[in-house]
C-alpha cells in the first residue's frame, strides 16, 4: 500500500502540533500514561443516511511501518521558534528515535456500513503514542470512506449498469487518485482506466481512446478503422468528435467489418451533448442493424443525481463512466471525521471517562472505551448501538442520543447481533488478516441489501437508529451537567 508508493519514512506524516503536544506529555513525565480515542464523523456525508468504512488497509501498512528515521530527526533537530530558540530538546529526540508501535487497535472493517458517532477505529495505548497517530489516521480514513461512500450510492443508482472509474486526471494528487481508485472499487465500481492502482490493488482496468486520436487521422471513419485494427478485441469507439449520430454510423460501419472478421465491436462512448436522447437515438440505430450487443458507454461529468434523471429519462446507456465528481466527493469534499480522547488510566489504573464539552451538542463526545453493536432480523439491520465495554449493563436498551424520550429494545431471543469493531494490532502486533478488496466489496454490496430501501435513497433519506446504550446515555448526561455545574 502507502509503504509502496512512498520510500521516504512517515514518521513525519503528522502535524506540528502533535510532535509539540508529545513533547509536552514527555516533559511532564505523562507520555506513558494510558490512554483511549477514537475516531469518528458526526454527519452522514452527502446528505445522505450512512457511510461506508474504508481505508484500514492503508492504516495497517502505516503502522507496521511507522517509525523516525535519522533523517527524520536531523529535520526535527533543527526547527526553531519565531525568537530563535530549539523546538525539541536532544534528549526528547533520542525518545522519538527509539518509537516503537505498541498500541491496541480495534476497528470496524472496510466495506461496512457505518453511521455518525460510532468509533471507526479505536486506539489504546501509551498517551503520546495515541497523540501521533491522530493526523494520519484521520487523513487516510477521511478520505476513502468518503469516496467509497460516493461510489456506492452511484452503485445503488446504477443498479445491473458496470461503473467505470475515471478519475485519474482530475484527482487530487496520484495519491489521491489511487486512494480514490482503490475506495471506488470497495464502493461500487466495476474498473478503473488508472494502470497503477490496477497493478498496486489488483483492480480490473479498463479504457478507450480520446479525442486525440480521431483528430490525429484525415477523417472520424479512418480513426475508427485504424483503432479496431489495433484493438480488434477491446474496441470501445468515442463517437461524439465531430457530430455524435454520424459517429454512430461510422461506428456501425467498422463494427460491421469487425463481424466478417468474427470480432466486434464492444461499444460506443459518448461523451457530450443530451445523453438520455443520444443514447436512445444510438441504441435504435445500432439494433436496426442487428448490432444489438453493441454496449453504449457515456461519460460527462456525472454523478448519482444525474444517473438518476438520465434512468428515469429511459436511456439506453449502460456503462457509466465516472470521473471527477467521484474522485474529488465534487459535493462535499471532506467527510470532517475527528479523533477524541475518551478515557485515560489514573494513577491507581482505573480508567476515567473523558468528555469534551460544547455548545454544540453535536460536538460533545462520547465518554469511555466504547464498541458497536449492531442488530439484525430476517436479513434487515434494525440499529446500532454504542457502548461502553467495561459497563455491567446488558445492553438491551438504546437511547435517541438526540431525544431522550426516544428508545429502542432489543432482545437477544429475537435480534442476531455483532460488535462491529474487531481486533486490528495488540501491543503493536498485527492480529489481522487483511481481506482482498474483492471481499471488500462483495460485504459491502450485500450489506446494502440489508439497508431498507428508505434509508438508501438520494432525496430525504430515513435515519437508520444509531443510540447510546442506556448506561452510557445516563453517564454521559451526569458528566456533562456536572462539567456545565463548575
Amino acid at each position: 500500500m502507502i509503504s509502496r508508493i512512498y520510500r521516504e519514512s512517515l514518521g513525519l506524516l503528522t502535524d506540528v502540533y502533535q510532535l509539540t503536544m508529545i513533547y509536552g506529555y514527555w516533559k511532564k513525565g505523562i507520555n506513558n500514561k494510558e490512554a483511549c480515542f477514537d475516531l469518528f464523523f458526526r454527519e452522514n456525508p452527502f446528505q445522505g443516511s450512512y457511510a461506508v468504512s474504508c481505508g484500514l488497509e492503508y492504516v495497517i501498512d502505516y503502522l507496521k511501518n511507522v517509525k523516525f528515521t535519522s533523517e527524520d530527526i536531523k529535520y526535527l533537530k533543527n526547527l526553531k521558534t519565531d525568537n530563535g530558540e530549539y523546538l525539541f530538546d536532544d534528549k526528547f529526540l533520542q525518545f522519538l528515535k527509539q518509537f516503537k508501535f505498541k498500541c491496541n487497535i480495534d476497528a470496524i472493517e472496510e466495506g461496512r456500513l457505518v453511521f455518525p458517532h460510532e468509533p471507526l477505529i479505536r486506539i489504546t495505548g501509551p498517551l503520546y503514542q495515541c497523540q501521533l497517530l491522530e493526523t494520519p489516521l484521520l487523513n487516510m480514513i477521511n478520505f476513502q470512506t468518503l469516496i467509497a461512500t460516493k461510489a456506492s450510492r452511484m452503485y445503488l443508482v446504477a443498479g445491473d449498469d458496470p461503473i467505470l472509474e475515471f478519475g485519474l486526471r482530475r484527482a487530487q494528487g496520484f495519491d489521491g487518485a489511487l486512494a480514490a481508485s482503490r475506495a471506488a472499487f470497495i464502493g461500487g465500481c466495476s474498473k478503473t482506466s488508472n494502470l497503477l492502482a490496477g497493478k498496486l490493488f489488483g483492480i480490473p482496468v479498463s479504457g478507450t481512446h480520446s479525442h486525440s486520436w480521431v483528430l490525429s487521422f484525415d477523417s472520424e471513419e479512418e480513426a475508427f478503422r485504424s483503432y479496431s485494427e489495433v484493438m480488434p478485441d477491446n474496441c470501445i469507439l468515442l463517437v461524439d468528435t465531430y457530430d455524435t449520430i454520424k459517429g454512430v454510423k461510422n461506428a456501425i460501419r467498422i463494427a460491421k467489418e469487425l463481424k466478417k472478421k468474427g470480432k466486434k465491436l464492444i461499444g460506443i462512448r459518448i461523451d457530450s451533448g443530451d445523453l438520455a436522447y443520444l443514447s436512445n437515438k444510438a441504441r435504435q440505430l445500432l439494433d436496426q442493424e442487428n448490432l444489438q450487443e453493441v454496449q453504449i458507454f457515456a461519460s460527462n461529468a456525472l454523478d448519482e443525481h444525474v444517473l438518476t434523471t438520465l434512468k428515469n429519462q429511459k436511456s439506453k446507456i449502460s456503462f457509466w463512466g465516472i470521473g471527477t465528481k467521484l474522485v474529488t466527493a465534487y459535493d462535499q469534499p471532506s467527510l470532517e471525521a475527528v479523533y477524541k480522547l475518551s478515557a485515560i488510566k489514573d494513577t491507581n489504573g482505573h480508567w476515567v471517562k473523558k468528555l469534551k464539552l460544547s455548545e454544540q451538542k453535536n460536538k460533545i463526545n462520547n465518554p469511555g472505551i466504547l464498541q458497536v453493536r449492531r442488530f439484525r432480523k430476517d436479513d434487515r439491520f434494525y440499529g446500532d448501538m454504542i457502548y461502553e465495554i467495561n459497563s455491567d449493563s446488558d445492553n438491551t436498551i438504546m437511547v435517541d442520543p438526540n431525544d431522550q424520550t426516544k428508545s429502542k429494545t432489543f432482545s437477544y431471543d429475537i435480534f442476531d447481533h455483532e460488535d462491529l469493531l474487531k481486533p486490528i494490532f495488540s501491543n503493536g502486533q498485527c492480529v489481522y488478516n487483511t481481506p482482498s478488496i474483492f471481499d471488500m466489496k462483495s460485504n459491502l454490496l450485500k450489506e446494502l441489501t440489508f439497508l431498507d430501501n428508505s434509508i438508501k435513497r438520494l432525496y430525504n433519506p430515513h435515519i437508520y437508529p444509531v443510540g447510546l446504550e442506556q448506561s452510557l446515555y445516563e453517564t454521559k448526561t451526569s458528566m456533562i451537567l456536572e462539567l456545565r455545574s463548575k
